[in-house]
């Protein structure tokens, strides 16, 4: 295998202690930049002897920009598993089995994580696997071919539930240019066209599986320095690469829109409302306000999941869908109505809690005890080394850093009413709206 013992411990190197009490993230950690641009951060807890590792690449659907190309993020979560010319699958798969480890990995719109849980004694021989693969992956012509069988099977699995391709329909419509147009999954006329598309595949995988785009995440019983020492070892000859995507930006939208699926089987109809919404943020309140405006407005506490789910029930599936992305993305409500029916009366009483955020100032004790719950929740799942460190990488998928955790709660907790209705008044508005319905029938 590849050495590197010097340099690496001679990089930045900072340690963050969290030790305000006002901190969600408790962990006192340490975050070291390579030279080659990996990035590792270790966070210690006092679980003996168990260690949970999650390699975040920046890659995700967001990235795949040329025409014809998409999936191919996804595409590479399977490819991952395939195994290099050291360590070919069965012999990975063996070695994990070994250890006990619990291994997966997962994709979205703005990256692709691997991540597994295990033994401490395991840590150095899976770091050297791991570090094989991301540097040496090896895929032929028809290892692309049989996987690409694969996802398209995942597709068409996919494809016959009403919520994916409810979801599907509501990106491919409220989108024109940025890539979120597109699900992880990819158009299907892309998919179909992936075995003929190994030429790409290599391109894809040299642009992207670079080590600028990847930050170590190591949770549990390990010293920093000992990681440092690991990974500067096993990932420190991985060379940098130069290709920056240009992601095209989303136009304003200057008019409502909206699309109807009619479903081709029986099935309770369905319905989304989405508007524009911000990018991830740390420093700027909008986002955090739209995200408490979820659990305001939607969540099974609040009075509208009570009167249409409990009181009248007419709806059996109701939420919002808001997540973190690294561009402006969708803040979309969703509900699955028992009666076709109740499709226009759900609607409208939908719209008028979106609209009354924008028109009354919810009350300080309400948003508090919103905030409180959030916390609290998220605190619950910081219990053992692997809900740690998968709950810091998907921030670190942002940010590439867990201080950026910190800095969120932080805005929560500095989260007006007054700001809740200015984000409301901002973010709502008919021009920036997207409705989705999905029936057996033909009514929209």
């Amino acid at each position: 295998m590849r050495y590197f013992y010097l340099l690496p411990l001679l990089a930045a190197s900072s340690l963050y202690a969290a030790q305000e009490t006002t901190k969600i993230f408790p962990f006192a950690y340490d975050q070291h930049d390579f030279p080659n641009g990996l990035r590792l951060v270790t966070i210690p807890t006092d679980t003996p002897n168990i260690v949970a590792l999650n390699i975040v690449m920046q890659t995700g659907s967001r990235n795949e920009v040329e025409p014809g190309k998409t999936g191919f993020a996804h595409l590479f979560e399977h490819l991952m598993f395939r195994g290099t010319k050291q360590f070919p699958t069965e012999k990975y798969e063996a070695i994990m089995k070994q250890a006990g480890a619990a291994t997966n990995a997962y994709t979205n719109d703005d990256s692709t994580v691997y991540h597994a849980t295990f033994s401490k004694p395991d840590l150095d021989q899976i770091l050297k696997m791991e570090a094989d693969r991301f540097m040496n992956l090896n895929f032929a012509e028809d290892v692309i071919r049989t996987e690409s069988l694969a996802v398209l099977g995942e597709y068409n699995k996919n494809s016959a539930s009403p919520e994916s391709k409810l979801f599907e329909t509501l990106s491919e419509t409220a989108f024109d240019k940025h890539t979120y147009k597109h699900t992880t999954m990819g158009f299907l006329k892309d998919v179909q066209d992936m075995p003929n598309q190994y030429q790409y595949s290599k391109l894809f995988f040299e642009r992207y599986y670079r080590p600028e785009y990847a930050t170590i995440v190591i949770a549990g019983d390990v010293t920093p320095a000992a990681a440092k020492e690991m990974v500067g070892r096993y990932f420190g000859q991985w060379k940098a690469g130069s290709f920056k995507p240009s992601i095209p930006a989303e136009p304003a939208q200057t008019a409502p829109r909206k699309a109807h699926v009619k479903w081709p089987s029986p099935t309770l109809p369905y319905l989304l409302i989405a508007y524009k919404s911000p990018a991830y943020s740390d420093t700027d309140k909008d986002s955090a306000a739209l995200d408490l405006i979820s659990s305001l407005v939607f969540a099974e506490s609040s009075d509208l999941y009570q009167r249409l789910v409990v009181k009248e029930q007419k709806v059996d599936q109701f939420g919002a869908e808001y997540s973190n992305h690294a561009d402006p993305n969708l803040f979309a409500a969703f509900a699955r109505v028992k009666k076709e029916a109740d499709m226009d009366s759900v609607r409208e009483a939908i719209l008028s809690a979106i609209n009354g955020m924008k028109d009354s100032l919810v009350s300080s004790e309400k948003l508090d005890t919103v905030k409180k719950h959030l916390r609290y929740s998220f605190a619950l799942r910081l219990d053992d080394p692997e809900r740690i460190a998968g709950t810091a990488a998907r921030y670190v998928a942002m940010k590439r850093t867990p201080e950026t955790i910190n800095k969120r709660f932080q805005l929560y907790a500095e989260v007006t009413p007054e700001d809740i209705r200015a984000a409301a008044r901002k973010y709502f508005v008919e021009s920036g709206q997207t409705t989705v319905t999905l029936s057996s029938g033909d009514s929209k």
